[in-house]
């Protein structure tokens, strides 16, 4: 397999690119090529003389095939000169290379520090002449060919070039999930360091108002939401609610609706979600109700949050009677999965979100389960504090990753849980009886947690699966430091909260089991007696 560029830098004479890519080429301890220098070692004279002899079109020539040498052959950070991405040679392969999972990098650098420093560089044969106006002319025409040819853009204005490299390498190690489908809006899951600083990107230019919905214990990410707020010129309502599912409630909606009210808020506004999963649930259901839905966007901060609720589309608040009940089926402009969120979690809800990871992997990924498995010592033992650089960064990004393609996979096909979604609800019908028989005091992963073991053990007792997959599930998710077991209420209590989910059919009770990893099936009314020997063989 050909060794491809970390990241290709493209951009304007004078963006920078050189001196940025050096400094993210040593900042990720990787080589830095200059696509200039390579010609030049190619041509064997610089580029001016080679222009004045052989003319532009001979240069664009060699240029394309030295770009799509590097292209094939180069592991490292790649710059490329400023006309290079106008020649539709070049164009195709970038493309191809951002197919293969390339970035490329506009680096949108300040017009007027990139005019001064493309003079002080010298030796540039498209600015013969009037400098200036030669320098705009190009800019005016390449600008918008630069901004749709790349996949990434980075903004450097009044920036050093190692705060502008630090960027740069934050946006060039996300990880980005895009989630489509016939009845919904195309929108993107960013994973990475830094992914919140998309706000501004994500909203757009037409909110003038935005609802900033959050908890306390986020308060330090959600400091930083309106910082990005404020800096991209929107007007922010700080609005707080209680922790958890505490803030899940009609009440909390009611009295955002009012603020929402008092303040002006009009359908061309947007809210943005901060917190874990009650939060963006909130957040969502808030958006989809005001003016019959308004844009909004999810900042998660737990994990739990990233790979479940923030993603897929549903919102909803919780009733006396259940979990979820009333709700609405409304996809978000975006989801920022910012990994700097994740120094404040806490060991205890980082370990209840590997509920949800898990559930992906028996139900679609099977490659989930072999991460986890391999890394469950680290991740069980996950320390917010040294996360950021350490090896377990990488992982966790991955299965975070591995997950929402699960779920985008199941929301594409099935926005209003039809049939297909339906199977990301594996293991969910015993853990919402759980949660409220618990009052909510059990943590919605770990409840997921004995409820897929149930439906494990539910499967088995039905012909579905053999014994040693669900010794399986109850061997990985214990070693992950999850729950497999539950004894805090009767079979009658659970069986009356199961016939009340949202999958039951009139008087009739739906599962979700699997008949082998990565292949769920609907269990339509099974037997009452394996229904309640599934229930004892969870019990403590």
């Amino acid at each position: 397999m050909p060794t491809r560029p970390v990241a290709v830098i493209i951009g304007m004479m004078g963006a920078g690119k050189t001196r940025v890519g050096k400094e993210v080429a040593q900042l990720m301890s990787l080589p830095f090529a200059d696509a200039d220098v390579e010609i030049e070692h190619e041509v064997g004279m610089r580029i001016p003389e080679y222009f004045e002899r052989h003319g532009e079109p001979a240069f664009r020539e060699v240029e394309s095939e030295v770009i799509a040498g590097m292209l094939h052959g180069f592991g490292g950070v790649f710059a490329l000169g400023g006309g290079a991405p106008m020649t539709p040679a070049v164009q195709d392969d970038l493309k191809e290379y951002i197919e293969d999972g390339g970035k490329v990098v506009y680096l949108m650098a300040d017009p007027r520090e990139a005019m001064e420093r493309a003079h002080r560089g010298g030796g540039r044969p498209m600015l013969q002449g009037d400098a200036d106006a030669r320098w705009k002319k190009l800019y005016r025409q390449r600008d918008p060919v630069y901004y749709r040819v790349a996949n990434v853009h980075v903004e450097t204005y009044g920036q050093t070039p190692l705060a502008a490299a630090r960027k740069m390498m934050d946006m060039i190690t996300e990880r980005t999930v895009h989630v489509t489908g016939a009845t919904i809006e195309d929108y993107d899951v960013s994973i990475g360091e830094g992914a919140m600083n998309h706000l501004s990107e994500v909203l757009g230019p037409k909110p003038v108002r935005i609802a900033l919905i959050h908890t306390q214990p986020v308060q330090r990410h959600s400091d930083r939401a309106r910082t990005l707020l404020r800096q991209g010129g929107y007007q922010v309502s700080d609005i707080v609610i209680p922790d958890a599912e505490a803030g899940k409630t009609i009440e909390v909606a009611n009295g955002i609706w009012q603020r929402l009210g008092d303040e002006g808020f009009t359908r061309s506004d947007a809210v943005v979600g901060v917190g874990g999963g009650a939060a963006t649930d909130l957040a969502g259901f808030v958006a989809a109700t005001w003016m019959r839905g308004v844009r909004y966007v999810n900042c998660p901060t737990s994990l739990l949050a990233m790979v479940d609720a923030s993603t897929g589309g549903k919102t909803g608040i919780n009733t006396p009677q259940g979990k979820n009940l009333v709700g609405s089926f409304y996809t978000p402009a975006g989801v920022l999965a910012d990994l700097k969120t994740l120094v404040s979690l806490p060991n205890d809800i980082f370990i209840e979100g590997l509920g949800e990871v898990a559930k992906s992997g028996f139900i679609k990924d099977p490659e989930i389960l072999h991460i986890l498995e391999e890394h469950a010592a680290e991740l069980r033992a996950f320390d917010g504090a040294t996360f950021l650089g350490s090896g377990l960064e990488n992982v966790v990004a991955e299965l975070i990753e591995r997950t929402v393609r699960v779920k985008a996979y199941h929301v594409s096909a099935d926005l209003k849980e039809a049939g297909l979604r339906e199977f990301l609800n594996y293991g969910h019908t015993l853990a919402h009886a759980i949660e409220k028989l618990e009052h909510f005091r059990w943590r919605h992963g770990n409840a997921v947690a004995v409820g897929c073991v149930y439906a494990a053990e539910l499967g088995h007792l039905l012909g579905y699966i053999d014994q040693d997959l669900v010794d399986y599930h109850r061997s990985l998710l214990g070693s992950l430091g999850l729950p497999t077991s539950w004894n805090g209420g009767t079979f009658d209590e659970v069986l009356a909260l199961m016939h009340r989910d949202k999958k039951a059919r009139g008087n009739k009770l739906r599962f979700v089991v699997l008949d082998s990893i990565g292949h769920p099936v609907h269990l339509d009314d099974p037997p009452a007696d394996a229904v309640e020997e599934a229930f004892r063989r969870i019990q403590a």
